[in-house]
């Protein structure tokens, strides 16, 4: 999480979405950098209404504008899936090792498994009830992005490529990708929103 006091801007970092990224680039423009540990750095829609807007608000008698970027939802678990099978990942034992994208999505698309639990979903992170962040950008759409925050901070940005997990196989067959998009709704809704 970013916060840029004088330009009244709150960026929250939806995991996954390309946040270490702008982070990287813009830290040094922003008044408070929340990097860690994780879950601060990754502080959901719900706990900046609940706890770092009223503060910012009460210091400032001002509202402070929310931005994030959205995956693709199935292209956002993808990413996961690449993430969690890196090398250095703290779990030795690489619980997903073995495991292919198509099983690693029948699990996160079970609700008996909890597993979704563990991976919240990004419209889980971006919107609580009604409310949502007042800007989302899709990461597939970078330009108009980073053409919102050089408005924003009068600034030119440059995002670095960074925290690239490998390539790997993450091919489903229709029915299993059915199954996950039925799953991943109210995601692939807020998506097509943008």
């Amino acid at each position: 999480m970013l916060i840029f006091w004088e330009k009244r801007l709150v960026f929250l970092a939806t995991p996954k979405a390309g946040s270490t990224a702008v982070e990287a680039a813009l830290e040094s423009l922003a008044n408070v950098a929340v990097q860690r540990p994780s879950p601060l750095k990754h502080t959901d829609l719900q706990s900046y209404r609940l706890y770092i807007e009223p503060w910012l608000r009460h210091v400032t008698g001002q509202t402070f504008t929310t931005v994030a970027l959205m995956r693709e939802p199935v292209g956002w678990l993808q990413s996961w899936y690449r993430f969690l099978l890196r090398d250095d990942i703290d779990d030795p034992d690489h619980a997903i090792n073995g495991v292919s994208f198509a099983e690693f999505a029948r699990t996160y698309a079970d609700p008996a498994s909890g597993f979704h639990r563990k991976i919240r979903s990004q419209a889980a992170f971006l919107t609580h009830g009604e409310d949502h962040a007042d800007r989302i950008f899709r990461y597939e759409d970078m330009e108009a992005f980073t053409d919102f925050l050089e408005d924003s901070l009068d600034c030119a940005i440059s995002l670095p490529r960074l925290n690239v997990p490998p390539a790997v196989d993450v091919s489903m067959n229709q029915e299993q990708e059915s199954t996950l998009q039925r799953f991943m709704r109210r995601d692939i809704e807020l998506y097509a929103s943008l």
